[in-house]
């Protein structure tokens, strides 16, 4: 019992670690459902669940041995959220005070989750590596208990006065501008940079 327990803690730190950036940018998804109603948000935390999801079946595909992922190259998908928030700066309206929604749906939300979430491979995979079959379980439904807990802890700071203004203000300039630094911060991070340009 006691295993399993310092297994869940584990668990639970590595995470934190790793995912505690995507409360920042589940809080701006949940404050753009609210004002815009895109994306939804069953939305969000299916989005969430399904990008969560896809990097951790990754990490153990690549644990297993049976696929090897390029690195650093996961860095490039840092442009997907470039590309997300410039979009939505150029789509905004000029006189709309609403933030803009800058994904519309459920793949979106999973593509922004994979895109942040890339580099967590590289912690994934040599711990699932060192798992046995019942400790690997643990892990994984620690990480599926806090998903849930992550999307709503965003969405109760996505709902709370403070950020709501914040962001009813701002929000045209600032939820893009979250999107924005998030893919230079996984560009930047990911060591790909260094590849692209002699």
């Amino acid at each position: 019992m006691l295993d399993l327990l310092t297994a869940a803690a584990a668990a639970a730190g590595v995470f934190a670690a790793t995912n505690i950036d995507d409360i920042v940018v589940l809080t701006v998804f949940f404050v753009a459902a609210r004002s815009t109603g895109r994306p939804r948000p069953w939305q969000i935390v299916a989005g969430q669940y399904a990008g969560i999801g896809a990097l951790v079946g990754v990490a153990v595909v690549v644990a297993a041995g049976l696929l090897v992922v390029p690195d650093p190259w996961t860095g490039l998908l840092g442009l997907l959220p470039i590309a997300l928030g410039v979009r939505a700066l150029l789509t905004r309206r000029p006189d709309g005070d609403e933030p803009p929604a800058v994904v519309g749906g459920l793949l979106g939300v999973a593509g922004v989750t994979v895109a942040n979430g890339a580099d967590n491979i590289a912690v994934y995979v040599p711990v699932f590596r060192s798992l046995d079959p019942a400790t690997g379980l643990v892990w994984l439904l620690v990480f599926a208990a806090l998903v849930a807990v992550w999307c709503l802890a965003a969405a109760l700071l996505g709902s709370h006065p403070r950020v709501v203004t914040l962001v009813g203000r701002a929000g045209h300039w600032l939820v893009p501008a979250v999107f924005v630094a998030l893919g230079v911060v996984i560009l930047t991070t990911s060591g790909v940079l260094p590849r692209l340009v002699p």
